[in-house]
């Protein structure tokens, strides 16, 4: 049995993630959405991402984060010096799910079976891009809409992907 990689992200109209530290947005729905998804499950982060989520992780998190520093010490988790590596630490699990950030996100794609896109109707003009997602690569299976409201000042959509699964013909 082997974990499915799972990227999460929030991500601008123009495929920014960031002006270059934290989330730019306030989204209570979408927070509350990845706060539920990631309970109890193996997270990869940056080190970056994991510093700046120090203080929000949850008792069943168990953080694997991708530095070049081994000796980085993780409460609940492990340092890790590849995509490959963390996924043969959570070869037990059911799932791992990628927060981040741009470079990690970029490592992974490659061996993500799924995307869960909070798809921010905002353009950043520029800041740290998330992978493009390709048609040819992948397909969405599910979309959920949220209106702006008195505590969205923006409009988006959480849309799931799932790796398009090719036929190798030359087989």
């Amino acid at each position: 049995m082997s974990a499915t990689l799972t990227l999460i992200a929030a991500v601008s109209v123009d495929g920014y993630i960031s002006r270059g530290t934290g989330v730019p947005w306030d989204l209570p729905a979408d927070r509350a959405h990845f706060r539920s998804y990631t309970r109890d499950k193996w997270l990869l982060l940056g080190r970056r991402t994991y510093e700046e989520m120090l203080g929000w992780f949850q008792p069943g998190h168990h953080p694997l984060v991708l530095t070049h520093d081994p000796k980085l010490l993780v409460p609940n988790g492990k340092a890790v010096a590849s995509v490959p590596e963390a996924l043969r630490l959570a070869d037990r699990q059911r799932e791992l799910i990628c927060c981040g950030g741009a470079e990690i996100y970029q490592a992974a794609i490659v061996h993500a079976h799924r995307l869960i896109i909070t798809e921010v109707h905002e353009f950043l003009a520029g800041g740290l891009p998330f992978p493009k997602i390709s048609k040819h690569d992948w397909e969405p299976v599910s979309r959920r809409s949220q209106a702006m409201d008195d505590d969205h000042a923006v409009s988006f959509e959480i849309v799931t992907y799932q790796r398009i699964q090719r036929l190798d013909l030359a087989a």
